[in-house]
């Protein structure tokens, strides 16, 4: 599938029926180290980005899919992952702004750029138990397919994979931002629930593309 425009709208439906699927389970992560409202913010953030699809021009560029995305997660999603999430669609919007398809490059270009909005706006690094973890893993195995001659929806597969790794990997970790930090050796064996989302949102991004 050519990564355009109808990919970016088939990505946040995907990702706003994958959250909805599993917004219990992203609250049951919550609950054991955070306050247990994440499953619902982000079903209820993307709810209101899959409604934004309808108000898009005919003329639309993944740009415009993922800058609408963005503001409405900004204005519907509580905590923490409203602006966490919405800066990383904010950035990933400019980083592809002049493209009608992506190719390889310009997928690992969107995925660092949303890291890096999720790294400032947050200041967490890897290792902390964030879903920075999960971003990390995922734009390093993307670099490591574009690197190897992959297309650009075999580099999104990748991406997948990785942040499911890193969504996995903060299972053992200690917390060292946000309010699990205050569990200190009480979370560890907890997985970071916005790690875990951002495992669905980026799966969403490559089960989109198949």
């Amino acid at each position: 599938m050519t990564l355009d425009t109808a990919w970016a709208i088939a990505w946040v439906r995907t990702a706003a029926d994958r959250i909805a699927e599993q917004a219990s389970e992203l609250g049951e992560l919550d609950r054991a180290i955070g306050d247990g409202d994440h499953g619902e913010n982000m079903n209820r953030g993307f709810a209101a980005a899959r409604d934004a699809l309808e108000e898009l021009p005919a003329n639309a560029r993944p740009s415009d899919v993922l800058r609408a995305t963005a503001m409405r997660l900004i204005s519907s999603v509580g905590g923490a992952a409203g602006p966490l999430y919405g800066t990383a669609f904010l950035r990933a919007s400019e980083a592809v702004a002049d493209r009608v398809t992506l190719d390889a490059k310009d997928v690992v270009a969107m995925l660092d750029a949303a890291l890096g909005g999720i790294e400032e706006r947050g200041h967490a690094t890897p290792g902390d138990k964030t879903m920075v973890d999960a971003w990390t893993a995922a734009v390093s195995a993307a670099r490591a397919a574009a690197s190897s001659g992959d297309d650009p929806v075999a580099v999104l597969s990748a991406a997948a994979r990785g942040a499911e790794e890193g969504a996995t990997a903060t299972d053992p970790l200690l917390p060292h931002k946000g309010r699990a930090s205050y569990l200190g050796e009480r979370a560890v064996g907890h997985r970071d629930p916005g790690a875990a989302s951002a495992a669905i949102v980026l799966r969403a991004a490559a089960d989109a593309a198949a």
